[in-house]
């Protein structure tokens, strides 16, 4: 598949957590010859005299940033500064700059706040019409192995698709993961069950889900891509995460809603699940902005 991804927007509010973000957002624009913009937002949100101060300085250091991302790294780099909400400017940006990606850091780990009122990087995820990567590991290189997470729905085919559209995932090591409902596994431990008694029920919703997987596979029809099929013993979001520790994959995608509205809830929670929990890169794929897929 050709290389179609030519435009990505990283925000910074010049952190250590921000700098994670650039330093992927850099390579990615390397391997794609791609147009990176740097974008900062201030909060317009206080005294006038604080909002110029802090806009000419947020400018200075991106015209650093930019500068270095230039000649040191043969980056196409240019910044902007917006005025407003966090998550609004940078989703903002993201549409009037034509990005085909926004990459964006870890969130803070605040637990008590993020349960109030959510991260700018959950919100921005949220919100946004467009892929977002929240670089959550120390970027070392290229991505070398990734699991595209499924509930096999049609939403499903559609986010792995648009995954798949940006280029990203053509030089991978990319498996599906399909995380099957194993109720009475629980159950079983609680019983003191024999191990095999357990494997012998797993296996056998193993062999259920098998046909709808590979149904799955024949209409997405990606070459290369294994297939990976778990039982949900503990909970959607740390089977993901503790699949791709496992599998020593650098990337996990995801999407952000689910089967149906009626469900997209319980998803919502899988996908922030992830994304709170995860030590390796998250790129969380948005649904079709029409409600539908295709």
């Amino acid at each position: 598949m050709s290389k179609v991804m030519k435009t990505i927007v990283v925000a910074t509010d010049f952190s250590e957590r921000s700098d994670r973000a650039i330093q992927r957002a850099k390579l990615l624009a390397r391997e794609f010859d791609a147009m990176l913009y740097l974008v900062h937002v201030v909060d317009d949100d206080q005294a006038q005299e604080i909002v110029l101060a802090e806009q000419a300085a947020s400018t200075q250091l991106l015209e650093k940033l930019t500068y270095s991302l230039g000649e040191i790294d043969a980056v196409k780099c240019d910044f902007r500064v917006v005025l407003g909400q966090s998550f609004i400017g940078i989703t903002q940006a993201a549409q009037d700059l034509g990005a085909d990606l926004i990459v964006i850091g870890p969130h803070r780990r605040q637990r008590l706040r993020d349960i109030l009122v959510g991260t700018t990087a959950e919100r921005t995820i949220r919100t946004a019409d467009r892929p977002v990567l929240m670089a959550n590991g120390v970027p070392t290189g290229s991505y070398r192995r990734a699991i595209a997470a499924s509930d096999l729905s049609a939403y499903s085919e559609t986010m792995i698709r648009n995954a798949t559209s940006l280029g990203l995932l053509d030089r991978l090591n990319v498996s599906l993961l399909h995380v099957f409902s194993a109720p009475e596994v629980a159950l079983m431990n609680r019983a003191s069950m024999n191990d095999d008694d357990i494997q012998s029920y797993i296996e056998e919703g193993r062999k259920r889900v098998r046909e709808e997987v590979s149904s799955f596979m024949d209409r997405i029809k990606i070459d290369g891509m294994s297939t990976i099929l778990k039982p949900a013993t503990t909970n959607i979001a740390e089977t993901i995460c503790e699949t791709a520790n496992e599998l020593s994959a650098e990337l996990i995608v995801i999407g952000t809603c689910s089967r149906s509205v009626i469900i997209r809830a319980l998803m919502g929670s899988v996908t922030e699940g992830v994304l709170r929990n995860s030590d390796r890169d998250v790129l969380a794929i948005p649904a079709p902005q029409n409600g539908t897929v295709s």
